[in-house]
Order: C-alpha cells, then sequence, then structure tokens
C-alpha cells in the first residue's frame, strides 16, 4: 500500500480562550493555509496511487476524529 508522510504543526491545547484582534487577523490566512494544506494532501495521495475511495475514507476518518473531539468538549462542559 503506497505511503504518504506529512508532517503537520496544529496549536496544541494551550490555545487562548478569547481571540485576540491580532489573532483574528491571523483566520483567514488559516483558512488559506488549510485549502492549501488540503490540496497539497490530495495531490499528493493521488501520485502515491490512492485512489478516490481511500482518500474519502481519510476524509471520513479525521470528521470522525473532530466528531469524537468535539463530543468529548462538550461533555466536558
Amino acid at each position: 500500500m503506497p505511503q504518504v508522510v506529512t508532517q503537520l504543526k496544529l496549536g496544541g491545547g494551550n490555545a487562548p480562550t478569547a481571540i485576540s484582534p491580532a489573532a483574528s487577523s491571523a483566520i483567514p490566512n488559516r483558512d488559506k493555509a488549510l485549502k492549501i494544506l488540503s490540496k497539497s494532501i490530495y495531490k499528493e495521495m493521488r501520485q502515491n496511487g490512492y485512489e478516490p475511495k481511500q482518500i474519502v475514507a481519510l476524509a471520513t476518518e479525521l470528521i470522525s476524529l473532530v466528531t469524537s473531539d468535539i463530543k468529548e468538549d462538550a461533555r466536558l462542559d
């Protein structure tokens, strides 16, 4: 099975609870970065022989992980 190695550096659990004005101006840049990252991951996966179904499976797994995170956060509130 082809392998994709992608290095991501995402914010940790130490994110501030309030968004400062400087941070709010960075959000559009982060949105743009996510779009670029998504296209890069997709392109790399296709070049490494992954089929569209496998890419959908990856996306589904990511959504599942985020959903679990959201549910866990809701339980803590």
